[in-house]
């Protein structure tokens, strides 16, 4: 630690440990440990921030080491301990393994969090046990868990992912009851999966309630914008963006070339311009692919001088970037 000028305490060097796994240098937070950790007593800070930053490596192997050491040390893990292996372990598919950690738990009177049942439920969700998914989610319940909208939203997307809406209506009755407000991600589970299974003017329905009850995000518009230029009604997805300015909304870069490719598709190569002018304005560099697209509809139209003009002010995006 001398070498980075911090003082050597147990609060600093948590720091340090977390500024190297925050930038994925894990390994050398890990090194740094093992070499210093006779010089302070861990506690469970310290190997939460380990076990986080293996979880995202992701090491399964090296989270276990690192949450077996904290134990044989004698360091109780915390609620935040536990969080982390329960969301690695689910993460990996392990969620049979998770449900054990939460058990543990129970047995060190270290009360769960609906956060921890929200990542058991999304899990079992992904898997299609829906049968899981719904008894932990009576099981949080019966132990006075209040349901915040996270963990409402992941046994929403295990219903939709078994194609159960009339459940997923029920839900969203029962949120209301409780004073549970949807958010963007709530209708974004919704939406998403009712155009996975082609129910386009119901996930249509689903937005314009949306726009009632919360504020939609990137990814909202961006599905829809998709789902109208893939329907091949471009004056719905040109709504949609209208609808998106008058709300001050930036769009992401994903939202940017989801209309550009459905203007490109339509051969409108002067309104794909201006958005693609819009979108390098705002400092977000398109990727290869809708570059490409619109650099092909140009060169059929003759038009290397716009062509000529965009690579411009894309070389100096690419100089003085905004962002990414």
């Amino acid at each position: 630690m001398d070498k980075y000028d911090v003082v050597p305490n147990l609060a600093a060097f948590n720091g340090l440990l977390s500024a190297l796994c925050k930038s994925n240098n894990v390994r050398k937070a890990q090194e740094i440990f093992d070499a210093m950790k006779g010089r302070f007593v861990p506690d469970s800070k310290t190997y939460s921030i380990l076990l986080e930053g293996w979880g995202k490596a992701p090491n399964l192997p090296r989270a276990r080491e690192v949450f077996g050491e904290m134990v044989c040390a004698g360091c109780d893990p915390d609620v935040v301990t536990y969080g982390i292996m329960v969301d690695i372990l689910c993460k990996v598919g392990r969620v049979d393994e998770a449900v054990e950690v939460v058990k543990e738990m129970d047995e060190n009177n270290c009360r769960p969090t609906s956060f921890i049942y929200s990542v058991l439920v999304h899990t079992y969700g992904v898997e299609h046990r829906i049968e899981d998914a719904i008894d932990t989610f009576l099981e949080m319940e019966r132990k006075g868990i209040k349901a915040d909208v996270v963990v409402y939203n992941a046994l929403i997307g295990a219903f939709c992912k078994v194609k159960k809406f009339k459940n997923v209506h029920r839900v969203l009755q029962e949120m209301e009851c409780n004073g549970v407000a949807p958010n963007s991600r709530t209708c974004n589970v919704i939406i998403s999966s009712m155009i996975g299974q082609g129910q386009t003017d119901k996930a249509f329905r689903v937005f314009r309630r949306m726009i009632k009850l919360c504020e939609p995000d990137a990814d909202t518009y961006t599905m829809m914008i998709k789902m109208f230029c893939e329907k091949n009604e471009l004056e719905m997805a040109l709504k949609i963006w209208k609808y998106m300015k008058s709300k001050q909304f930036v769009p992401s870069m994903h939202t940017f070339s989801a209309l550009i490719k459905g203007l490109c598709e339509k051969g409108n190569a002067a309104k794909a311009c201006v958005v693609m002018e819009e979108m390098l304005e705002k400092g977000i560099r398109p990727s290869r692919v809708t570059f490409g697209r619109l650099r092909q509809l140009l060169i059929k139209e003759g038009r290397e001088d716009v062509l000529k003009f965009l690579h411009e002010k894309m070389n100096l995006l690419v100089k003085e970037p905004l962002y990414d």
